[in-house]
């Protein structure tokens, strides 16, 4: 476990209790992709938003992979404009061997991320963010590192919706 302060606040890596595994190592990489700093830019990075059932999903987007970091970040948001409750349940990217649903949160001053196995709820009439420092999915097992210009393929897949594929652009490590 490796404890880290950085923005005023103390990140705890490895909270969910992977140290020593894997992904506690994948999650130490996290901290070099700066996923504080993206909390109030706009999601919209290449404007294109798909549709699946009554989801709406834009502004996909991922960071560039800095130099020796094993995983990466994707972000987009989620519209649910139906009477319904779903679940993106499933990413999938020819890009990565593993995607995962990640939660960072804010907990006794100490940011924690772990692996949201469930999924991830977009209640009916609501919309969902994922973004730097929050919801997100982590992707592991990269084929090839990402690359400011690089479009990243994924393949999401919801409860009721089904599956819809989704373009991410590749911005700077910082998310620029």
């Amino acid at each position: 476990m490796k404890i880290v302060r950085t923005f005023g606040f103390t990140i705890l890596l490895c909270a969910c209790g992977f140290a020593g595994s894997a992904i506690g190592q994948d999650h130490q990489h996290m901290q070099g992709m700066d996923m504080g700093s993206m909390g109030s830019m706009s999601m919209a990075a290449d404007g294109n938003a798909v549709k699946v059932g009554d989801l709406e999903i834009s502004g996909g987007f991922a960071k560039a992979m800095l130099p020796g970091q094993p995983v990466g970040g994707g972000f987009f948001t989620v519209k649910n404009n139906g009477s319904t409750d779903d679940r993106l349940v499933l990413v999938t990217s020819p890009n990565a061997g593993a995607v995962q649903l990640h939660e960072m949160a804010m907990k006794d001053n100490v940011m924690k991320m772990r692996e949201l196995k469930d999924g991830i709820t977009v209640a009916a009439g609501q919309t969902v963010e994922l973004s730097p420092g929050n919801l997100h999915l982590m992707f592991q097992k990269v084929k090839k590192p990402f690359k400011e210009g690089d479009k990243i393929p994924v393949t999401l897949t919801f409860e009721k919706a089904g599956k819809v594929d989704l373009m991410l652009s590749v911005l700077s490590a910082q998310g620029k």
